[in-house]
């Protein structure tokens, strides 16, 4: 500390007169000096404290807390015992609107805060991104040897910790626009406190843990998901399970040393439950049951046969399943809050749609979505039609690279598939006097498939305008819906039970009843219906999701952006509030 002798200023001294932490007592102090040194120090000392702005004017009757506080929150960037304080601008409203005053005074409520801090693994968040380990060390060094500086950094990573979690908790960590550019989803923030109001609610609750669940509250749905995040990372925990050797198709009735190994795998998830045949390597009725399950809940088709697929499937290492968990509960947290109570939802990455009415799914069916290379995007909408008898006009895309290579090698392609070819006046044009091996990029005409069993698009279609001209239809190729992986399409999805979907959203009326769909459909004529109220459309990407127990299904990423969000969820903190 700077100290002063009668001769000279020194940085060491038998007679101390302590000038930091409180400037009325160093001008006091300058006063005993000789005037030359006097003057040197008094312009030292009130520049070092407007510098710091702990002038009188600015912080009468502050406490050595409070002082520290407004000190580490005033430098830049800001810093609490080397740790950097996120939400600075944040911090600074609140603390300014406290007079920088302490906010976590109770030694029970810090270890609450502490506690609610370590349990955001179990909602596949970091601990680190909330000072956890900088807060613990602080607490040592003040159990040790109080120190107000020290206390001041303690409280201020506190606030920021918790105002980030419970951000977090509420809206995600990720910024889902940085993703994805369609993402449109809105928030309800109606709940929503202002921060100086969360530290203090937060700060005066009997139950930390009860106020933040209150403050970012979820769905069953969420929940269940959760729930198996943490199973999954108990499972880590405890090493995880063995894997399966790569070999023939297994199938049942084989003996294999392999079918122990795929016992004690199946095991441990629970898809077998008993364990009395533990070394039995005899593949029974009991095992095959246990795989079927299994492969339902792994994405694959429920057919019992072990193969390549199946095997790769049991030997993902438990923390590529904890990763996917994780992602999956941070996708959900960027729609949580969304005021929709009935809605339709795709997961594209799961290829089903289901019916959604006040958080419980009352119908779903399989669908088929786009392929790699043609994906189909996340975004929302509302379905404002229905078409019977649809005619399909060919997307550009489509036309250029699947179409005019079908012509030019099959001259009586248009006519086997229904399609009419249309001028720029909107006339029909004889395919024949075209020649289609001489256009490129730009087609001058619009091609479309007229109504019939045979159009793309089958016998009804479902719109929900958007930029990308993506929306739900029938299809006549049945067979694919029989595939575990269905990604075929070229964006658009494919409902594989498309009358009901078409009950659903048009349910009877003055103006139209279900009973006059045949009649539509065999007249050949393409009719619109408008749904009454528009129903919200979710498009989703989640390769976690619960099943209707609550056990865990996984889904292959089939467009590979699973990694994208994980390292975004384990990369740095933001500084700001979404």
């Amino acid at each position: 500390m700077w100290v002063t002798t009668p001769n000279q200023i020194s940085c060491t001294s038998t007679q101390d007169v302590r000038v930091i932490g409180n400037p009325n007592k160093a001008l006091a102090a300058i006063h005993a000096i000789t005037p030359g040194v006097r003057a040197v120090l008094l312009i030292f000392v009130l520049g070092v404290y407007h510098a710091t702005g702990f002038t009188q004017s600015q912080n009468p009757g502050f406490s050595e807390p409070q002082v520290h506080i407004q000190q580490i929150l005033s430098s830049t960037p800001a810093r609490a015992e080397k740790e950097p304080v996120v939400l600075q601008a944040t911090l600074q409203e609140i603390y300014q609107h406290l007079q920088f005053r302490p906010v976590w005074t109770s030694e029970s409520k810090i270890r609450q805060v502490l506690a609610v801090l370590e349990e955001s693994t179990e909602y596949g968040l970091q601990p680190r991104d909330y000072h956890l380990p900088a807060i613990k060390a602080l607490l040592a060094r003040i159990r040790q040897a109080p120190d107000p500086a020290v206390t001041a950094a303690l409280d201020v990573l506190l606030s920021d910790g918790l105002v980030l979690y419970v951000h977090h908790r509420r809206e995600g960590k990720v910024h889902p626009r940085d993703l994805y550019k369609e993402f449109n989803f809105e928030r309800d923030h109606s709940g929503d406190l202002k921060p100086t109001e969360l530290v203090q609610q937060a700060a005066a609750a009997e139950d930390l843990a009860a106020f933040i669940n209150a403050k970012a509250p979820f769905g069953n749905y969420y929940e269940m998901l959760r729930q198996q995040l943490i199973a999954y990372q108990a499972l880590a925990a405890s090493g995880g399970w063995p894997s399966v050797p790569v070999g023939p198709t297994l199938r049942k009735n084989d003996r294999d040393r392999r079918v122990v190994a795929m016992r004690k795998r199946l095991q441990v998830t629970g898809e077998l439950q008993s364990s009395a045949s533990n070394g039995e390597d005899l593949f029974n009725e009991e095992l095959k049951q246990a795989v079927m399950l299994f492969q339902s809940l792994h994405g694959l088709a429920a057919d019992g046969l072990v193969g390549k697929q199946t095997v790769a499937a049991m030997n993902v290492g438990v923390d590529s399943r904890v990763k996917q968990l994780r992602v999956s509960l941070e996708r959900l947290r960027w729609l949580e809050h969304n005021s929709d109570r009935e809605f339709l939802v795709v997961n594209i990455a799961g290829f089903r749609l289901a019916y959604v009415k006040n958080q419980v799914i009352e119908w779903d069916t399989r669908v088929i979505v786009g392929t790699p290379y043609r994906t189909t995007p996340v975004f929302r909408s509302l379905m404002t039609y229905v078409e019977f008898n649809p005619t399909w006009t060919i997307p550009p895309t489509i036309l250029r690279e699947d179409t005019l290579p079908a012509i030019r090698k099959n001259p009586s392609y248009l006519a086997e598939k229904n399609i009419s070819v249309i001028d720029r006046n909107g006339d029909k044009v004889d395919p024949s006097r075209i020649d289609w091996s001489s256009l490129g990029r730009s087609v001058p005409y619009t091609l479309r498939q007229e109504p019939g069993p045979d159009n793309a698009l089958g016998l009804v279609k479902f719109i929900f305008p958007n930029a990308y001209s993506v929306y739900m239809h029938d299809t006549p190729h049945r067979l694919l819906f029989e595939q575990a992986t269905r990604s075929y399409s070229s964006g658009c999805i494919r409902v594989e039970d498309p009358f009901k979907l078409v009950e659903l959203v048009l349910p009877d009326r003055k103006d139209f009843s279900l009973a006059e769909v045949g009649e539509i459909l065999a007249s050949g004529r393409t009719r619109r219906v408008l749904l009454e109220k528009p129903l919200p459309v979710w498009l989703l990407y989640l390769t976690a999701t619960p099943d209707a127990s609550g056990r865990a299904q996984f889904f292959p990423d089939i467009y590979q952006r699973d990694p994208d969000v994980a390292d975004w969820l384990d990369g740095p903190v933001r500084a700001e509030l979404q």
